[in-house]
């Protein structure tokens, strides 16, 4: 599949999640995406909203967050007008992304904000977790053809059935799961990444991580189990402070990830039973079995005089038990590797 240009086939799809690492300063945000390439990001992704297109100015009871988050306490409204990234600004974060050979993106949460983005026309599109329920939302990006990304954080079984169903309604089946835990940050042990096989099994789609963990541990064990993408909240300097930044990786953290993810890639390989020159060379410092005592032509072969032993240029040692109680039809020294010529059959 492709996203963009890039076969997630061929190499895995690291995405930097920009957020609302930015402090507000669009310099902090084209310095944070140029960080993220130079750490080996393949992709930076932001979110397109704003607090009114999100949700409502209101601080009842319905719009505090009251859930165990790192940002309970503040309304809705008050930590989405913190956390948007600006839409003004987006046409030059894409630009300068592109630029500079990253991927650019976003996760809207309206129509409005798709429209936005199809002016702009992005490669490929992100579901946020939150939003994997809004199947009418998901219909209209499904309906754009373009590649859909979707989060399962807070998604049931069924919730990712409806929405992977709603995409194929549109005619869209480019579509992404990735494996979600929505808490920030999120506990290592609610990982859970034996999901990750499974849902490419149920629903016949590429998969991938989207992680909130702190670390890299998570991202380079889910290459093991199958992922495609691996999306991780990224910030040039947690001093920039903000809401996402006690979850967000540093530059030379992202880097340290990205090197294990590519590292975990290699060592995962493909299935292979081949028998390379290499492999075949190596075979040599096997076992095999040798004559470890002088025998006369005449004299049988036993126990004492026959062993299975390294180097491999002998005999298999499952030929052991045909070999004994027969006889050498010539002297044999001490040392020679034993073949089907040297006995009596």
């Amino acid at each position: 599949m492709l996203i963009d240009k890039f076969d997630i086939n061929e190499k895995i799809f690291i995405i930097a999640e920009l957020s609302a690492n930015h402090g507000h300063d669009i310099n902090i945000a084209k310095d944070t995406i140029k960080a993220a390439k130079e750490a080996g990001a393949d992709a930076i992704k932001i979110q397109t909203y704003t607090a009114d297109t999100l949700t409502i100015d209101c601080d009842n009871e319905y719009f505090k967050l009251d859930s165990g988050t790192i940002w309970d306490g503040r309304t809705l409204y008050d930590l989405y007008s913190e956390a948007y990234t600006p839409w003004e600004w987006q046409k030059e974060l894409m630009e300068y992304a592109n630029s500079i050979g990253l991927i650019f993106f976003s996760t809207p949460f309206d129509k409005t904000a798709v429209d936005f983005l199809e002016e702009l026309n992005v490669p490929v599109y992100k579901v946020a977790s939150f939003e994997i329920m809004d199947i009418p939302l998901i219909e209209y990006i499904a309906s754009k053809g373009k590649t859909m990304i979707m989060s399962t954080g807070v998604a049931s079984l069924s919730d990712i059935e409806e929405a992977v169903n709603a995409c194929k309604r549109m005619g869209n089946d480019q579509i992404i799961l990735l494996k979600c835990t929505s808490s920030y940050p999120a506990k290592i042990e609610d990982a859970n990444l034996n999901t990750i096989p499974n849902m490419k099994e149920t629903f016949g789609v590429e998969v991938g991580l989207s992680d909130h963990t702190l670390g890299i541990t998570v991202p380079v064990v889910s290459v093991a189990l199958g992922a495609k993408v691996i999306e991780k909240h990224f910030i040039l300097d947690k001093s920039i402070g903000g809401p996402d930044s006690s979850f967000s990786l540093q530059p030379h953290e992202f880097k340290q990830m990205v090197d294990s993810v590519r590292e975990a890639e290699k060592a995962v390989g493909k299935v292979d039973y081949s028998m390379s020159e290499k492999k075949k060379n190596s075979r040599l410092l096997g076992r095999s079995l040798f004559v470890v005592k002088d025998i006369k032509a005449g004299e049988k072969f036993t126990e004492e005089n026959v062993r299975s032993i390294r180097p491999g240029y002998g005999l298999a040692p499952k030929y052991f038990s045909d070999v004994l109680g027969k006889t050498a039809n010539s002297d044999i020294k001490k040392g020679t590797p034993l073949d089907w010529g040297m006995i009596n059959l």
